[in-house]
């Protein structure tokens, strides 16, 4: 038994409003299913509890309302989540807020639930407890034993991760690419995500793609495509994936944040 997929989650809580932030934190330790390891009003405080110190060193979950007020460039909770969609060391998101309109685009990003205030003590729980599924299912992609089990007709294929370029989501099938060719799965993208954890990266709601193997980054107008193989210029042996508009630019930075050779504004 992994004692750490069942400890509390070490949570951090983004809130402008001092009532609701304490009385959040307050839920969030009483449920026993979290550790609130710090509390913040803003996106820079947040960001910066999260790039490390003893406080904010293995951060988990985080708790953040959309609207919050302040801060140099006045930063909402959806540009925190943004900011991060890619990392593969981000946490889990939660957005806690009063308004509802937010919904369909967190959900595009990642994100995990979605509070509405007012919050009550079942429902603050209840997040938590899908939180903790979450890490759980996540936990044998750390031990790199995890394999994805396809078809192939009437024979199953076993692929390790590095095999894989990307997953492909349509006509209610899911299919996986790779270098020996592509296989029909049982799992939905969002099962598969949650078994990989941040290994894959959500592109697009229909696809789920290998950082490791993207190879180029194309944008014709408002239009934003991968080629992801192993490979350059051989369009036989890899696969063209769209990103979807509202991530094209976190795509393009966090492939940015890991590469030099390009002059940067």
């Amino acid at each position: 038994m992994n004692s750490h997929a069942n400890a509390p989650l070490r949570t951090l809580v983004v809130e402008d409003e001092w009532p609701a932030r304490n009385y959040l934190v307050e839920l969030l330790e009483a449920s026993g299913l979290a550790e609130v390891v710090g509390a913040v009003a803003g996106v820079e405080e947040a960001r910066e509890a999260l790039r490390g110190g003893p406080a904010g060193a293995g951060i988990e979950a985080v708790f953040v309302d959309v609207q919050l007020l302040g801060g140099e460039e006045a930063a909402t909770g959806l540009d925190l989540v943004r900011s991060m969609v890619d990392d593969a060391h981000a946490p889990m998101f939660v957005l806690a807020t009063a308004f509802d309109q937010h919904a369909i685009e967190a959900y595009e990003l990642g994100v995990l639930d979605y509070l509405l205030k007012p919050f009550t003590d079942e429902r603050v729980a209840q997040s938590l407890r899908r939180l903790h599924e979450r890490r759980r299912a996540a936990v044998p992609a750390s031990t790199g034993a995890l394999r994805i089990v396809a078809r192939r007709k009437r024979s199953l294929v076993f692929l390790e991760p590095h095999e894989i370029w990307a997953f492909e989501a349509a006509d209610r099938l899911t299919c996986v690419h790779t270098e020996h060719g592509v296989f029909d799965l049982d799992l939905s993208l969002t099962a598969i995500e949650a078994s990989f954890g941040r290994a894959f990266s959500r592109v697009h709601r229909r696809w789920l793609v290998n950082t490791s193997y993207i190879k180029e980054l194309e944008r014709d107008g408002n239009e934003t495509r991968l080629f992801i193989g192993p490979t350059i210029g051989d369009g036989t042996r890899g696969v063209r994936v769209p990103v979807a508009r509202e991530r094209a630019s976190a795509v393009r930075e966090a492939l940015l944040s890991n590469a030099t050779g390009l002059r940067r504004a």
